[in-house]
């Protein structure tokens, strides 16, 4: 599903497919699902990147938090677009599965679902989209995207 306002217009000029890693000590979901995700929002949002997804300990997520976002704790997912001169889109993600494990078991949702959420987010902040924090977070434009895929996907 397209969610409003996506034309597909110039899809016909993007390459076929997109090129996504994924990896980590253990993986929490198979990697075909994590691919399927990215490829999902991707084809939806018409657009072509090189990806990696990389699946951390809560250890050296608090650390990676730290290091770009001044908070000193472990975070669910941080994304990075990476600049390329060839104009092509890269982008770095990472997970963490334990945080994910603790929200999941907030929310009363499978951590399976919680991992695809994550994995749209973060592909999506790759995308350029963005959220303001606290209580507006969820009712922002992109998390409204990010269910519509979710939904699609679960």
């Amino acid at each position: 599903m397209i969610p409003a306002g996506v034309s597909l217009s110039h899809a016909s000029k993007l390459p076929m497919t997109s090129d996504i890693a994924v990896g980590g000590r253990q993986l929490p979901i198979p990697a075909e699902s994590v691919q399927r995700a990215v490829r999902h929002v991707l084809d939806c949002e018409a657009r072509w990147a090189t990806l990696s997804v990389t699946f951390l300990g809560r250890d050296r997520m608090r650390r990676l938090n730290q290091q770009y976002q001044g908070r000193d704790r472990p975070t669910d997912v941080l994304a990075f677009a990476l600049p390329n001169p060839g104009g092509e889109l890269v982008g770095d993600i990472y997970l963490c599965p334990w945080v994910a494990r603790k929200e999941a078991e907030a929310r009363n949702i499978p951590v399976e679902q919680e991992i695809i959420r994550l994995v749209v987010h973060g592909t999506l902040h790759v995308l350029g989209y963005d959220h303001p924090d606290g209580d507006e977070r969820t009712t922002s434009d992109m998390w409204r995207r990010q269910e519509t895929y979710v939904r699609a996907l679960t």
